[in-house]
């Protein structure tokens, strides 16, 4: 269970697979080799603080206590930490705040991709998740609501040999996987790929268990591998691949909105639009601990993204006034380095910078009809309309900071980052940080934090559409008005207690707020899956949350439990996509974020009986916000999830796990969304009881 502590792959695998059984086991030399990585493993785990932040941490044997295991969807598995609420397309929320969540591979910053309707990273290869939330310290940079550092399993956690799985879906779903793993001589090495196909890749827009034209096909691949140069020194490779095509899935019952000479209308449920998603990185790191003070390590890394919707040409024209064919891809590369250095016993001095060029390639090939200035069509045959744009720019930051120690009891950390960005927007700011952990006793451990935070906009979704282009057609858009989108700017507030009761349970409780200007939000604005980024003038955004954590021998148990407001006032970038009404009601009135949900839980257990577990785990949330301009929400829901898995071993099979899921086990049909709020899209609806059978094979 979480804890919260008191502070295409497939063929390269089937051939590793091939070789695994084959490996000489004299050449390894698993302890001399696991006692120097552990040692560089904990330097490079110092070179990054939490000292004032919320820290949740899930670790192997809590992932694999999630009904749906390592096959669970890392988002779905940041769900259990307090104040993350769940939206459509696989998007979380963190404390009010719209996506804005970096992730990190052994304290590697990975380029964020293209948004798209699920993560791009696999959990499988996680063997620690550590969430950071709050004012978080110098360190950390640009996207600050959260960050996901996943430690990737080493020496201690991988043996030489592979594991195969696969997992069967009720509602269609077929998951195969594959992992191999080893310490040989100076190297460690894991490679592990995941390919899917489901009937039901985005939400239903509809309450029914089925949904319409809404299959997709993906694959994930993972290779990790390092290098012991020395005893003070390795060499690490990561790459990530992710290839996904999505149906877009139908709402019926719709009525044509225009007329086309000459074209045979589809009904609205059999529209065939589709949308793909790829996305690689590779990253090479350099770290050195010596027998001295200073530990550092330096990374280069490459990531590539592209999003391709490819619309219904007639349906999306009769039903939308508009069929485009839009192509977004970013390719990014630069360095990250991080150093440490222990003064003294009370200091400990860190540094870094982080340097990113980027490119951004946005495509957009247009049909539309002819209108009047009253938006009434006026042609009957399509027009073509080519808006393409290309831009980019690069993005530097560089930050200090240092931890004193001036009592067993205290720990302070301050510092400043200053981070420059020269894209769409050219802006900087220096940001200054602290925080403080005061162990009041042996139980209780209270901290606070400052952070003045700088959030550049996310090059892939700056909407670049040249407005003047399509006036005087059906896609003429509400408003002329085309500010450029800016960098938000905001100040971070957190203090939190956490103590111990007795040796099985801990209770935390933290609160925080944020005041923000030019804050940013996304929305879906057109026929197209893909969110485009805006501003507010203004934000005010708070919340207080309360979790527990029981574990005694066999049996563990957590909950948490989330409020949270978040409001803003006056639009000041992307204007152009509100209609008039929208634009004065927004200007004179404070009014929710469409993800604003008041309250937020989750929680869970589970019990392990010899080699089986039985485990369970739930969310619920008071509705995201709906309605004219976000002034109304959508009702109550609750998920409840449970699963049983058991690990068997024997001479003839091998090691073995089974694993039995269930996710909605009461088969609750819920609205995440309802097609209605700012920037909202069509409805969706939480997945149906759905049943899973879980198979895996170690050799």
């Amino acid at each position: 269970m979480p804890r919260f502590p008191l502070n295409c792959w497939a063929c390269a695998i089937a051939v590793l697979l091939g070789s695994a059984s084959h490996a000489d086991d004299s050449t390894v030399e698993i302890a001399p080799i696991t006692i120097k990585l552990k040692r560089l493993d904990t330097a490079r785990n110092g070179l990054s603080t939490d000292t004032g932040s919320s820290t949740y941490n899930f670790d192997a044997t809590d992932i694999e206590a999630l009904p749906l295991g390592a096959s669970t969807p890392i988002n779905q598995v940041l769900l259990q930490a307090p104040g993350v609420v769940q939206d459509s397309y696989g998007q979380l929320h963190v404390r009010g705040d719209h996506a804005n969540v970096q992730y990190r591979i052994n304290g590697v910053l990975i380029p964020e991709p293209i948004s798209g309707f699920g993560p791009a990273i696999d959990t499988r290869f996680a063997n620690n998740i550590n969430f950071l939330t709050g004012a978080l310290p110098a360190q950390y940079g640009y996207r600050t609501a959260g960050v996901v550092d996943i430690q990737t399993k080493g020496a201690d956690e991988l043996e030489n040999g592979a594991e195969i799985g696969t997992v069967l879906g009720s509602n269609g779903h077929r998951e195969l996987n594959a992992s191999i793993s080893g310490v040989k001589g100076d190297w460690t090495y894991f490679f592990t790929g995941t390919g899917l196909t489901n009937p039901l890749g985005i939400e239903n827009t509809t309450r029914e268990r089925t949904a319409l034209h809404d299959k997709t096909n993906q694959s994930k691949g993972f290779g990790y591998a390092s290098y012991l140069i020395d005893s003070a020194s390795r060499l690490s490779f990561m790459a990530g691949v992710s290839a996904s095509k999505f149906q877009i899935p139908n709402l019926p019952g719709l009525s044509p909105s225009y007329s086309y000479t000459g074209a045979s209308v589809p009904a609205s449920a059999n529209l065939n639009a589709n949308q793909q998603e790829r996305n690689q990185f590779q990253t090479v790191t350099y770290q050195h601990s010596g027998d001295g003070a200073l530990d550092y390590q330096i990374s280069a890394f490459h990531r590539i993204s592209a999003v391709d919707y490819q619309p219904d040409t007639v349906g999306d024209l009769v039903y939308n006034g508009i069929a485009a064919r839009i192509h977004r891809q970013s390719d990014a590369y630069g360095l990250q380095s991080d150093a440490s250095y222990k003064i003294d016993a009370r200091n400990t001095l860190r540094s870094g910078f982080f340097l990113q060029h980027e490119r951004m390639v946005v495509d957009n090939n247009s049909l539309v009809f002819a209108a009047n200035a009253s938006g009434v069509q006026t042609g009957f045959t399509p027009l073509g309309i080519q808006d393409n744009n290309t831009f980019g720019g690069y993005t530097l930051g560089v930050y200090v900071q240092n931890e004193f120690k001036p009592s067993q009891q205290w720990t302070l950390n301050y510092g400043a980052r200053y981070d420059h960005v020269n894209t769409v927007t050219t802006e900087g700011q220096l940001s200054p940080r602290f925080g403080v952990v005061f162990d009041a006793s042996d139980a209780t451990r209270l901290h606070a934090g400052y952070a003045r935070y700088f959030t550049p906009p996310s090059s892939e979704k700056i909407n670049t559409t040249s407005v003047a282009l399509f006036q005087g057609t059906t896609n003429a858009l509400p408003s002329d008005a085309n500010t450029a989108v800016k960098a938000e700017r905001s100040n971070y507030f957190d203090v939190g207690v956490s103590h111990i009761v007795n040796p099985q349970l801990t209770l935390g409780m933290d609160a925080y707020y944020r005041q923000v200007s030019n804050l940013q939000d996304e929305g879906q604005f057109g026929n197209a899956l893909i969110y485009s980024a805006f501003n507010y003038a203004q934000g005010r955004i708070g919340g207080i949350e309360w979790s527990a954590n029981y574990h005694d021998h066999n049996f563990s148990a957590y909950g948490n439990l989330s409020r949270s407001v978040a409001y803003a006032q006056n639009l000041s970038t992307g204007q152009f996509n509100f209609s008039p009404d929208q634009l004065n009601y927004i200007a004179n009135h404070w009014v929710h974020l469409d993800h604003d949900q008041m309250w937020t839980g989750s929680g869970g257990m589970s019990y392990r009986l010899g080699d089986k577990t039985l485990s369970g785990d739930m969310l619920f949330g008071t509705g995201l916000r709906n309605g004219f301009a976000n002034t109304d929400h959508l009702p109550f829901y609750a998920q409840f999830n449970a699963s049983v898995f058991q690990k068997f071993k024997s001479s003839q099979l091998g090691n073995n796990t089974v694993r039995l899921s269930v996710l909605n086990v009461f088969d609750r049909a819920y609205e995440l969304r309802d097609g209605t709020g700012i920037g909202v899209g069509a409805p969706q609806w939480g997945q149906r009881r759905t049943l899973y059978l879980g198979l895996s094979h170690a050799f």
